[in-house]
């Protein structure tokens, strides 16, 4: 018979690490009026993380009087890691990027792939508020490949995540060209082209975007810029009317002989574009992203959406009387519920709650899905936690955080449903 005692052992590791007896190690964390040393024991160390272990072993760590040196100025105090204990739900988005920042610097491979599921699972917010900065981390470790495809996954879903940020413009070119690069970009092509344009006259100081004041060293900077990425943009997708008043006018910058067959394309009938041409961009059609759930479901009425939580049976939805639309507000009703299937194949599984709280029945703002008093969709994150004015509506046993595969959406109309499939987008009349 074996008995394990983990948390006695990890709180006598927190006791070791809080008085410091028999350390030989020495860590200068944080940097500024930041600093602090922390005091620890490189036996420790050596079983935690595989680059002390290297560190010890080949003999470069510094010493003095006995203690091993290390100086951390980018691991902040307070994010170092000893005994094994970490609350992740404590820490705010940014430092949770800066733990695994840490982690993955000190090869502590276990919490590598931890901490990158709870970011997708649980800071999915705070991802889709930062994605220049998150974008640009992410892409610099294979470490953290989870967690770019996670965000290079819902980037291309939600453009708009990226272009309408305010530092868009200062992502960096490889990571703008991998965007580009992808077949599944939900925009349309020629707002490709303009928020290209806008990021390009951003690199290049003083140059205005109206092209007929251009001299010949702004065409040939602007035309320096974008050469790499002409290859990329699918000018046939273009419709001929914006390809006219906006794509047309730059032509000083774009390839002759592109200009030559675009204008043959759209002007002559019955001509085909040229062979060996991207394909047309095909969004992923799981069509969950809450510009098409606005697109199709804004203004209709009463409606009920479904929802099936990803890796389980799980249904949860819930009955809007009222309309949805983009404007940022809460709205007033005694007649919503939410409901939960804990198993979708079950009926007897299903439990149902109106709202407790009639001023945050329904909240609708464009950046939301369906929203309803404790249960958020913000950017296709979803979210059911308890806010400060209590339980909105009764606890129906929906998680705290999950991440739903897809949904639907029904539009109640008298004895029938007008049913918005999302994963296809079509709009379908039962």
């Amino acid at each position: 018979m074996s008995s394990k005692f983990w948390a006695e052992l990890s709180n006598d590791y927190e006791k070791l690490f809080e008085t410091g007896i028999g350390y030989d190690v020495i860590i200068h964390v944080g940097e500024g009026q930041n600093v602090k040393e922390i005091h620890a024991h490189s036996n420790i160390l050596c079983a935690r993380s595989q680059y002390f272990r290297t560190s010890f072993s080949n003999e470069w760590a510094e010493k003095r009087d006995g203690k091993f040196i290390f100086r951390k100025p980018n691991i902040s105090p307070q994010l170092f890691i000893y005994c094994g204990n970490i609350e992740l739900k404590n820490l705010q988005g940014p430092d949770v990027l800066k733990l695994l920042i840490a982690v993955d610097e000190l090869s502590i491979h276990s919490l590598i792939s931890h901490i990158q599921e709870f970011l997708i699972e649980h800071q999915t917010v705070f991802l889709h508020q930062n994605p220049t900065e998150v974008l640009e981390t992410v892409y610099q470790n294979e470490s953290f490949k989870c967690l770019w495809d996670f965000c290079l996954e819902n980037i291309c879903k939600e453009p708009k995540i990226l272009f309408n940020f305010e530092n868009y413009t200062s992502l960096k070119p490889s990571l703008l060209e991998i965007l580009l690069e992808r077949d599944d970009l939900n925009i349309d092509e020629i707002e490709i082209w303009e928020n290209l344009l806008k990021w390009c006259f951003a690199q290049q100081n003083n140059i205005q975007d109206d092209p007929t004041k251009w001299n010949k060293e702004d065409i040939t900077r602007v035309e320096k810029e974008l050469y790499r990425f002409i290859p990329l943009i699918r000018f046939y997708n273009i419709e001929l009317t914006d390809f006219f008043y906006k794509v047309y006018c730059y032509r000083d910058i774009l390839p002759q002989d592109l200009i030559h067959d675009l204008l043959e394309y759209h002007i002559v009938p019955n001509m085909k574009h040229k062979d060996n041409l991207p394909p047309p961009r095909k969004p992923n059609q799981d069509g969950i992203d809450t510009s098409s759930f606005h697109r199709s479901c804004d203004n209709k009425g009463a409606t009920i959406w479904v929802a099936k939580i990803k890796n389980s049976t799980q249904l949860i939805g819930g009955y809007n009387p009222l309309d949805w639309d983009g404007v940022l507000y809460w709205k007033t009703t005694t007649d919503s519920f939410l409901f939960n299937f804990l198993n979708g194949k079950d009926v007897s599984s299903a439990k149902i709650g109106y709202v407790n709280k009639q001023d945050y029945a329904v909240f609708c703002h464009d950046t939301y899905g369906p929203t309803m008093g404790n249960l958020y969709c913000e950017y296709n994150s979803w979210s059911n936690r308890i806010q400060y004015d209590g339980e909105r509506y009764p606890n129906i046993g929906i998680p705290e955080y999950f991440t739903i595969e897809d949904y639907e959406v029904f539009q109640i109309i008298k004895n029938r449903f007008k049913h918005t499939k999302f994963f296809n987008r079509q709009l379908i009349i039962n």
